[in-house]
């Protein structure tokens, strides 16, 4: 943005889309800075090649103006789409109430205690529609050699990815193999413990027959060993 006391212009270079036998546009935005009605004016070096909407206005206090600049279809393009062309705006406080009818080119005459303000404005074309940039791997335009390295990239991707396929495949196997071998040793050890307690279950029934409430030796060692495969089978599972 570009600031005077004034008047705010925004932007300060009027860039336009190029492209051949096309008219293209582009905008300005003149904002008020002052308590004052503003007179401005735009002048340009082609004024045949540009038509500037509106060339003269008064911008009021606070207030904001859209300038519309109009390029007429070019028929070539200039040397490295360089443009020499240059817009000049001059800007006037102006009497309160004035209106566009009002404006006069000796408004902007630089006499002895009036401030008129200038700003020149630089052209920049830039390509309407650029190219679009080429996929990395593309093999449009590529040499005969750079295709071929391309094509054994992709016959190894494929193979790795085949290989990478069917490597699941024998582990879920190896897997699934080992889930089921666990899974009939653990029941067979459910079925031993099974087994084992009620044995001592028996053998605590005919503890609790024995005469006289005492205990036998055979009894008493019988139940410590059954005692001990069932501890060794429950921590096992």
């Amino acid at each position: 943005m570009s600031t005077g006391d004034l008047l705010s212009i925004q932007p300060t270079e009027l860039k336009f889309p190029f492209e051949l036998k096309k008219q293209s546009s582009c905008s300005l935005q003149l904002t008020n800075k002052t308590d004052n009605y503003v007179a401005f004016k735009v002048k340009t070096t082609n004024p045949k090649k540009y038509c500037v909407r509106p060339n003269a206005g008064i911008v009021l206090p606070g207030s904001t103006c859209d300038v519309t600049v109009t390029m007429q279809a070019q028929k070539e393009a200039p040397p490295d789409m360089q443009c020499k062309d240059k817009f000049l705006l001059q800007s006037v406080a102006a009497p309160d109430g004035s209106t566009t009818k009002d404006i006069t080119p000796e408004m902007f005459n630089k006499e002895d205690g009036k401030v008129v303000e200038e700003f020149k404005l630089r052209v920049i074309y830039f390509p309407a529609n650029p190219p679009s940039p080429v996929p990395e791997g593309s093999d449009e335009g590529s040499s005969p050699r750079a295709v071929a390295e391309n094509a054994t990239q992709n016959s190894s991707l494929f193979d790795a990815v085949s290989r990478s396929l069917e490597e699941p495949k024998e582990k879920s196997s190896e897997a699934w193999s080992m889930i089921s071998k666990l899974t009939e040793e653990k029941t067979a050890a459910l079925q031993q413990n099974q087994k084992l307690r009620q044995e001592l279950e028996l053998v605590r029934k005919e503890i609790s027959k024995s005469s006289g409430g005492g205990y036998s030796l055979v009894f008493v060692v019988l139940f410590g060993l059954l005692g001990i495969l069932v501890g060794f089978f429950i921590k096992k599972t």
